[in-house]
């Protein structure tokens, strides 16, 4: 087996902690993708779920596989999300946003009494920060974020397209990804990004995920709780 094969065992492993009637958050990336075309099947036997969406890519899928959504406004509380992580260490923190849909991501995660995180092994780390961390910026005065970041030592680049464009999240802001290689004080950093003005959101979850469920290369999915 593969990675991609170790991320869709995780996927479609947790997607059995989905249960009927629940409301439903429904993650970005592509272990998530494996969860919801596993929900799509589940749907389609009966299953009745509503789903909040992450993002247009995970709205995409969803109305493909014929699961039913609704609106984050429309949303009293989410039941259950399940998602993916870039990283995620011992204690449960995690980065996301490598699919640049991390604003949605925490919006919809704050919303929800529990979080599931579905990864490959090769997520599972000792440290953040090897995975450049997302922020997100405002477009007007990017720069001047870009420059305190710089300050600071922590080489932002600004994330692009293949072709060369400016890459836009869903709610059209830029991405200044973070070189750091470790965050030894993550909760510390959180507070700073989160204080900078032109700052929308940053990539680090530490209080979201209640439970992680992790797929292996030979096959096994191992399960781990808060």
């Amino acid at each position: 087996m593969g990675v991609v094969n170790s991320k869709q065992i995780a996927g479609e492993k947790a997607c059995e902690y989905i249960q009927d009637g629940m409301v439903v958050g429904l993650g970005t990336g592509s272990t998530a993708y494996y969860m919801i075309q596993k929900l799509g099947d589940r749907v389609a036997e009966g299953l009745n779920v509503t789903g909040v969406v992450t993002s247009k890519a995970t709205e995409k899928l969803a109305l493909e596989r014929n699961i039913p959504l609704m609106d984050l406004n429309d949303v009293t509380e989410i039941d259950l999300t399940i998602d993916g992580a870039d990283e995620v260490d011992a204690a449960f923190r995690g980065v996301k946003g490598g699919g640049g849909a991390l604003l949605f991501e925490k919006l919809v995660a704050h919303a929800s009494k529990k979080s599931i995180w579905v990864v490959g092994e090769d997520k599972v780390v000792a440290t953040l920060g090897a995975f450049p961390l997302p922020v997100e910026v405002v477009p007007f005065g990017y720069k001047q974020v870009e420059r305190q970041l710089e300050a600071k030592g922590y080489n932002p680049i600004l994330r692009h397209h293949e072709d060369g464009s400016i890459y836009l999240t869903d709610s059209q802001n830029y991405i200044l990804d973070l070189q750091m290689k470790e965050i030894t004080q993550p909760e510390a950093l959180n507070d700073w990004l989160n204080n900078l003005p032109g700052v929308v959101e940053n990539g680090l979850f530490l209080n979201y995920a209640s439970s992680i469920v992790i797929g292996f290369s030979n096959g096994r999915v191992e399960v781990r709780d808060k």
